[in-house]
């Protein structure tokens, strides 16, 4: 029969071989097994430590490439674009680069007429029927509603009248007609005008940013052709943005098989590199008539323009 002295017995040689094991596995690991642990430690922590200074490295030739670019932009566009007048209008999205484009086309002798910015409140479906009653109303007699898209899109309708009061035409836009015709739109936080816009515009650069990715997305990005469309009717355009994922207004334009011969695009333009090439796409696009698709992404043929590199 077993008594308490049994289990007391039991109980104690359980604990007894817990002890032992405690101590022999302790004395194993601080054996080879130890050794081997800490010497894999050491080894993944020299890897981060390389890993680390490799991506400090590649960041550094990075900045070291985008200053090589702005070195050699002179040699390569000074005076290319001199007297010319060019029109600059940015997209939501595209504040952080919009600056360096400038930049650059100041390089290249060109004066950037007017610097317009374009609301996220200009591409919203819901303000539509608004844009399409300040078109009606905000057009002018030097610059007529006869031109105007006949339809009841107020994107569409809106861009035609900004780009027939902003670009190059005969006769003139009169000046006060232009300021009327922005102070429409800016008024009510459609566009921003950066002081000192004028009309006359020969080429007009639309500078894009990442596409919308709210529930109107899509038709944010087809409102953004439209806007390009009514851009390009009549004057040179070039496309520069971040990128050509869907909806991107990049990739939105290489995949129509009209835009993409009509309009020259750069999807890089978010680096100093990008706005390089946007100028020198701007170069072949006004004085050599040429259209091209260039950068990184698909549907690019090259980095820069053939007579560039």
């Amino acid at each position: 029969m077993i008594n308490f002295r049994y289990h007391v017995v039991s109980l104690t040689a359980v604990f007894l071989a817990l002890a032992i094991g405690l101590v022999v596995g302790t004395a194993a690991l601080n054996g080879p097994v130890a050794d081997k642990l800490k010497d894999q430690v050491t080894t993944l922590s020299k890897d981060n430590g390389n890993y680390r200074s490799q991506a400090n490295q590649y960041r550094e030739e990075l900045n070291r490439s985008q200053d090589f670019a702005n070195e050699v932009a002179p040699a390569l566009i000074s005076g290319k674009l001199t007297g010319r007048r060019l029109l600059v209008v940015a997209l939501p999205g595209s504040q952080d680069y919009v600056d360096g484009v400038v930049t650059m086309l100041t390089v290249a002798g060109a004066k950037v007429t007017a610097k317009i910015t374009v609301q996220d409140k200009f591409f919203d479906p819901a303000n539509s029927l608004e844009l399409l009653d300040l078109a009606n109303r905000a057009s002018q007699p030097t610059i007529g509603v006869a031109r105007l898209p006949l339809n009841s899109d107020g994107v569409e309708t809106s861009s035609a009248l900004l780009a027939l009061a902003l670009q190059q035409r005969t006769p003139e836009v009169a000046a006060g007609d232009l300021t009327a015709v922005l102070a429409a739109y800016s008024g009510p936080g459609y566009i921003a005008v950066e002081d000192g816009a004028v009309g006359g515009a020969e080429a007009t650069v639309v500078i894009s940013g990442l596409p919308p990715v709210d529930k109107d997305a899509a038709k944010k990005s087809a409102s953004a052709v439209m806007l390009a469309n009514q851009f390009v009717k009549d004057k040179p355009l070039v496309v520069a943005g971040n990128g050509s994922g869907d909806g991107n207004l990049v990739s939105e334009v290489r995949g129509d098989p009209i835009l993409v011969r009509r309009i020259s695009t750069v999807d890089n333009a978010s680096s100093v590199q990008g706005q390089l090439a946007t100028v020198l796409t701007l170069i072949e696009r006004i004085t050599g008539g040429k259209i091209g698709q260039y950068g990184l992404a698909a549907g690019a043929t090259s980095l820069v323009p053939k007579t560039a590199a």
